[in-house]
């Protein structure tokens, strides 16, 4: 273990990571700090931020086995961060080399409530040096679907009224697209969002939320190369993407639509694909 090395510690693998955040498995990650002052006297390890979702992750660092203190520490830091950052979204962070069953059990009783990663750390030598690699070993626990929740339905004047009569009829316009590469699908009138159905049964690879002058598409795919590209050449708004649905979120106009058809058809296409694999 590299708690019992002559030489490396803690804050080389804190520099390990702070020079590329990547290698923890969390995503394209950004530094935002490290060794930054806590109300308690101590230090939080680092704190990295993903810019796409605008997210960041309260990360604390452990050599050897996990223990209470370590766990505690972890979640002070990011309850702290959150009420003085509630702009952003917050994740707790324990990385240590050896996570003990004993501590997956007491991490997974409060998993759900705070959204906490546990990641086991491993020093392996290759060739003349030494190589980090992580694992989790416990992920956020995310939150149900829509899909996996029973919906109030209501219908299309409740969208109208909540929304406009323009902006359920831009709906229809891609409703329209989507019967181009799906055929047998309908609209679900939900009291949250308008999804799709089909034999009765919700598969919403994409849904709508209408507004007062644009409408809001979901489109559930991994983020990619290939969409990123697409998105970029397009007219679309794009808002985010989620990675916790891991769905692009666009706001679309009427003339967005008319000018980006084809693009349009292509990403409902993926999505479809992708959702049906």
């Amino acid at each position: 273990m590299l708690k019992n090395h002559p030489e490396l510690n803690e804050k080389w693998i804190q520099a390990k990571i702070a020079e590329d955040p990547s290698i923890i498995g969390l995503g394209e990650l950004s530094l935002k700090d490290t060794e930054r002052p806590q109300p308690s006297g101590g230090r939080l390890d680092l704190l990295l931020h993903d810019p796409e979702s605008n997210r960041r992750y309260e990360v604390e660092l452990q050599l050897g086995k996990s223990d209470e203190s370590h766990i505690i520490r972890t979640i002070e830091y990011w309850d702290y961060q959150r009420k003085k950052f509630p702009q952003y979204e917050h994740c707790a962070v324990l990385i240590a080399e050896d996570i003990t069953s004993r501590f997956l059990n007491i991490i997974s009783l409060f998993n759900g409530i705070i959204p906490f990663v546990a990641i086991q750390m491993k020093a392996l030598r290759v060739h003349d040096g030494l190589s980090l690699f992580f694992t989790t070993v416990i992920d956020e626990l995310h939150l149900g679907t829509d899909e996996d929740d029973e919906q109030e339905i209501v219908d299309r004047k409740y969208w109208e009224s909540r929304g406009t009569k323009e902006s359920v009829k831009l709906v229809d316009n891609i409703f329209g697209i989507i019967e181009t590469v799906a055929q047998g699908y309908s609209l679900k009138y939900n009291k949250h969002y308008i999804g799709l159905s089909k034999g009765g049964i919700s598969q919403n690879f994409v849904s709508f939320v209408p507004r007062k002058k644009v409408m809001l598409l979901s489109v559930k795919h991994e983020q990619t190369e290939e969409i990123e590209q697409l998105i970029s050449e397009s007219d679309f708004d794009v808002l985010a993407y989620d990675r916790q649905w891991k769905q692009y979120r666009l706001r679309l106009t009427k003339k967005d639509i008319e000018n980006s058809k084809d693009a349009l058809v292509k990403l409902i296409g993926l999505a479809y694909a992708a959702y049906m694999s």
